[in-house]
């Protein structure tokens, strides 16, 4: 008897790349140490960061 496995689906982690972006930002905006709305900018250009790397480089190598 053949055992029939339901194809599993691939788990979305981008939520990931998305966390580590905006706690690198987080930090430097920290280590700038100019103030506190430079770490919410820095968190912010670091969750940009991620999603561009998501939608566009990490995107393209799925099609390759």
């Amino acid at each position: 008897m053949s055992q029939h496995h339901p194809k599993a689906e691939k788990e979305n982690l981008d939520y990931i790349y998305y966390l580590v972006g905006t706690l690198s930002g987080l930090f430097v905006g920290v280590i700038v140490n100019t103030g506190f709305t430079w770490v919410l900018v820095g968190g912010l250009l670091g969750f940009l960061t991620a999603l561009a790397f998501v939608k566009v480089l990490a995107r393209g190598s799925e099609e390759a």
